[in-house]
């Protein structure tokens, strides 16, 4: 089978099994919380790209850590991780030592708690962020959050406000483009001092893709690269939106990747090692 490429230790980050490397509780309640998922990108391509400096913007904010994500395809990744199940350390961890933002309270009677977790009520994090004041936001992307259907509004529904348009959709080029100018007009409506967690789906690694790369006519792991890259050229402009309002705490992953041939092996809903390993990352701004 293909592997992913093994990565040395050392440039995996050191959040994956040691000390925790951030206090939730004095995160939650002083910080914006920006959640940015790059919806289908794969870890070998965003380690790649990150080791060529093609993605420098990204690059600034620390290395990709190495993890699996808790689904093969967008809706049960996401469900997993509203619920305070984000991507875990790819290399093996003993449990007490896995560092975990977001953990529900109810499930914390009788087990060892770490200190630095936000325990929230409710069903996900993102309810219980809007039970201690957050203004909870979606602007989605690919079609599990377009509304359009009762499934596309399953996940939408957990935020205060969710939104979409098809102008956001994976078939326009500039997509992610026209979800910032949306999130620039929908942020200056919110006083300073009001406490954001916006989610944002970019979708623009996800097919079609084709379109990033000049001359190609379908997609393929150098267009993958392409749209790593259009994301990275306009990201800046979304994290100075944040830091203009005042600290942010930033998660930034992949929900899923996606094959292109491997082993025989299409897209995604399917548990390839490609497909389960993906890229991670937190950081103040």
């Amino acid at each position: 089978m293909d592997k992913i490429r093994e990565i040395p230790a050392q440039i995996l980050g050191q959040t994956a099994n040691a000390k925790y490397s951030v206090n939730m509780n004095e995160i939650v309640g002083t910080h914006d919380i920006l959640f940015v998922c790059l919806d289908t990108l794969r870890y070998d391509v965003a380690f790649e790209q990150q080791e060529k400096n093609n993605t420098p913007n990204l690059n600034r904010y620390g290395k990709w850590e190495k993890r699996h994500a808790p689904g093969n395809f967008t809706f049960p990744s996401h469900t997993a991780m509203f619920a305070g199940f984000l991507p875990t350390p790819a290399q093996p961890t003993p449990k007490l030592e896995m560092e975990r933002l977001f953990i529900p309270r109810d499930t914390t009677a009788n087990r060892p708690t770490p200190k630095e977790a936000f325990l929230f009520e409710g069903a996900s994090f993102v309810e219980g962020l809007e039970k201690v004041g957050y203004e909870t936001i979606c602007v989605g992307g690919v079609n599990f959050f377009n509304k359009r259907t009762e499934l596309g509004r399953v996940l939408p529904r957990l935020f205060k406000r969710s939104y979409w348009h098809p102008s956001f959709s994976c078939h326009i080029k500039n997509s992610f483009e026209n979800q910032l100018g949306f999130i620039e007009r929908k942020l200056g409506k919110y006083d300073k001092d009001k406490r954001i967690f916006l989610y944002l789906n970019i979708d623009s690694i996800h097919y079609p893709n084709y379109f990033y790369a000049d001359g190609a006519k379908e997609d393929s792991i150098q267009t993958h690269a392409a749209a790593l890259q259009y994301i990275d050229s306009h990201i800046e402009r979304l994290f100075r939106l944040f830091r203009e309002r005042g600290k942010t705490f930033v998660i930034a992953c992949s929900d899923h990747g996606s094959c292109y041939g491997e082993d025989g092996y299409h897209f995604h809903r399917l548990s390839h090692e490609i497909v389960y390993t993906v890229p991670y990352k937190h950081f103040v701004l």
